[in-house]
């Protein structure tokens, strides 16, 4: 049988993925540091600088060049979509950029981007620095040269610290958490005494593999559900002309997304208010991340035409080495022809493909969705910290209370959806 991934009701089950934790955890004593893989420089070699606005449009050249030495490639720590995020949206956001002075001439070694406000689902209305710095950004890892982690990771904090600015409580939304960024960080956090909590993990899908796309598949879906996609392919080629695009020119993207939009806003996520069109600053964000980012080359948009006319579309995100399936929407009015998992096949083939391509992040939920075909998976965490050394009495209360809310948060969905509550 084949698993139904293109259901509305499926896809809406992912959104609540993360407003549910998994699991949790006071500490970081399960996740197990590991030795830095080379020399550090030293702290004296560098500086921390607190970037903003006109500032982060200048960094492309530098970004492009951290990106090639980076341990974790982040497409939402991009200063463009910092610099934007700043512009369309109330919270304040900020960059932290580390140099690297050593050398004949500065080298950016380290980019962490927050924004600073209320946490997402706080108890108390406390200002606090939230990693990604904008919605729908689904990754919170700073990007950081991977010969210096340790000792750019302490200068951030350091310098979070003392800045009387800054808030010094840090909420990472969506902390990779098998990489070697976050072992760092567990590592500088335990040097410091500085105290942290974790408060839900998961997994994610993550497509890495140096197979083909079609030796892929065929071990990652079942001989009857890739039959069942051949004939949905089959019946759909019957209705007219199906075509796979891929768009990467930068105008041409800036018109297919407008196309994604409208298609995405037709759907579920239009009917419940969820979709990018549905609030003016998202589409006008959106709108404004995918010109700069194709700009660059790099946002693509993968489309499965029906007559030229779109029935499937997938905006995929890169940076580095990586890329990131951000956005999916496809036509419900198919939905019995699953065309999300028909374009799920051709994109997994292409960027399997792509020699430029190391991963792919997903940058779902959990593995809810079309991308749990994939075999790979990604560590998830939402973790808090307070950028201060030694113990923290505020920390301790603000972090007791969060997970009191959440834990009474999650009752509450429990007894609502409860059967002894709807039985008549």
């Amino acid at each position: 049988m084949l698993r139904d991934f293109t259901s509305p009701g499926a896809l809406a089950h992912a959104e609540d993925a993360l407003r549910a934790p998994r699991t949790e955890t006071p500490s970081l004593e399960n996740w197990l540091p590991r030795a830095p893989n080379a020399p550090q420089p030293e702290l004296s070699a560098l500086a921390v600088e607190l970037a903003s606005g006109t500032r982060l449009s200048r960094l492309r050249s530098n970004w492009e060049d951290l990106l090639a030495r980076a341990d974790t490639a982040n497409a939402f720590m991009n200063p463009a979509l910092i610099r934007l995020a700043g512009q369309f949206y109330p919270a304040r956001t900020c960059a932290l950029l580390v140099w690297r002075r050593d050398a004949p001439r500065p080298r950016l070694v380290g980019l962490w981007a927050f924004a600073i406000g209320r946490a997402w689902r706080s108890a108390f209305p406390v200002s606090i620095l939230t990693a990604p710095p904008m919605p729908h950004g689904y990754l919170a890892c700073p990007v950081i040269d991977r010969d210096c982690l340790d000792n750019v990771l302490a200068a951030m904090l350091a310098h979070i610290s003392a800045d009387a600015t800054l808030p010094k409580i840090v909420c990472l939304e969506c902390m990779g958490a098998d990489t070697s960024t976050t072992a760092a960080l567990i590592r500088v956090l335990a040097a410091r005494g500085s105290p942290s909590r974790v408060f839900a993990q998961w997994l994610r899908p993550k497509l890495a593999s140096d197979l083909d796309g079609r030796s892929y598949l065929e071990g990652a879906l079942s001989s009857s559900s890739r039959k069942k996609l051949r004939q949905h392919r089959r019946r759909l080629a019957n209705r007219g002309a199906l075509q796979l695009s891929v768009v990467t020119e930068a105008e041409a993207v800036r018109q297919t997304f407008e196309e994604f939009l409208a298609l995405e806003a037709a759907g579920w996520k239009g009917r419940r208010r969820t979709a990018l069109l549905s609030r003016a600053s998202d589409a006008n964000f959106a709108r404004a991340m995918i010109a700069a980012l194709a700009t660059e080359g790099r946002a693509h948009i993968y489309t499965l035409n029906l007559d030229a006319r779109p029935v499937s579309m997938q905006i995929v995100l890169r940076a580095g080495p990586a890329a990131f399936t951000w956005k999916t929407a496809y036509d419900e009015g198919l939905a019995d022809f699953s065309p999300g998992m028909l374009l799920l096949e051709d994109y997994t083939a292409a960027l399997l493909a792509d020699a430029g391509i190391d991963y792919v992040d997903s940058c779902a939920f959990n593995e809810c969705g079309y991308m749990a075909a994939w075999t790979e998976r990604a560590a998830i965490a939402r973790l808090w910290f307070d950028a201060r050394p030694g113990p923290s009495p505020v920390f301790a209360v603000l972090s007791h209370l969060q997970a009191l809310k959440l834990k009474l948060r999650k009752c509450a969905k429990a007894i609502y959806h409860s059967p002894l509550l709807h039985w008549r």
